[in-house]
């Protein structure tokens, strides 16, 4: 059975990010770069500009004057949230020609947003500052299924309805059925693309997150979300009223569980209004 990083070594001319994501990346990791930098980068893009000017006219800013240049969203908006606006874009055009016979692309995409804004609540719940850093993160959390359904899509069905039916893990399944599971593999591609290795550890350990080493946070945060966003995509009846969370994540976190309800409720209203922002009216409805 093919490895990981040969299933994603298959499908690179396919899932390749654009110029724009790294070119902001660099700007807003050089500490030496201005908003004035990041905001001439931007520009290049009119589809990102557009969304970016968008946002800053939103409700949640609330400012005064009407923001009509990309200098002047930059500044309100901030580099970071700038940064995961590019990456969900980006990646999100990266996926918009997988084949629907398989996978619901949109469903998906909503599920990630769904993981990105719930990872980030739930770090910031925890103390952790810089939250904002973990919404990537949880973006591209299961992301290895968009490459096990262009590459082995029979089989990655199969150890979907295997996992159901027998209700066991479904990265157990794959394991079995395909040779490595969606965790692997979405942490092959992050590699593949020259991210930064805080968020290829968060996605490959996200299972295991004591096996992340020195960003056991970031993949706790991760196990965390995912866990929740697993639940909540099972029918009402079948969800689980106790989640099964890693003993490890909840101590590494401290997350306090009993504010996870109030928690997926504020991302169950804020993930129309996200998807509204970074895509099209017509995906977001």
């Amino acid at each position: 059975m093919p490895s990981a990083s040969e299933l994603v070594r298959s499908c690179t001319s396919v899932f390749t990010l654009p110029e724009l994501y790294f070119r902001v990346r660099d700007v807003v990791d050089d500490a030496d770069s201005t908003m004035e930098d990041l905001a001439h980068v931007l520009k290049l893009d009119p589809l990102i500009s557009a969304r970016l000017l968008r946002i800053g006219n939103s409700p949640p800013y609330g400012f005064p004057k009407q923001i009509d240049s990309i200098m002047h969203a930059v500044n309100l908006i901030g580099a970071q949230a700038v940064k995961d606006l590019v990456s969900a874009t980006t990646v999100g055009r990266t996926f918009s020609g997988m084949p629907a016979q398989f996978m619901d692309g949109l469903k998906f995409w909503r599920k990630s947003i769904f993981c990105a804004l719930l990872a980030e609540k739930i770090a910031k719940s925890c103390g952790i500052g810089d939250s904002e850093r973990f919404f990537v993160e949880g973006l591209l959390r299961d992301i290895g299924h968009f490459v096990l359904y262009q590459t082995v899509p029979q089989r990655a069905q199969s150890a979907l309805i295997e996992a159901g039916y027998l209700e066991a893990s479904l990265a157990e399944v794959e394991q079995s059925n395909i040779g490595c599971d969606f965790a692997e593999v979405g942490a092959e591609l992050i590699w593949s693309w020259g991210m930064p290795v805080h968020i290829e550890q968060a996605v490959r350990c996200q299972l295991s997150p004591k096996d992340a080493g020195e960003f056991s946070l970031h993949a706790s945060i991760v196990h965390l979300a995912g866990v929740v966003v697993d639940n909540e995509e099972l029918e009402p009846n079948k969800r689980r009223q106790v989640l099964p969370f890693h003993s490890f994540a909840i101590s590494t976190t401290k997350f306090a569980s009993d504010n996870l309800p109030a928690l997926v409720t504020e991302v169950h209203a804020q993930v129309q209004r996200t998807l509204a922002l970074i895509y099209s009216h017509a995906m977001a409805a």
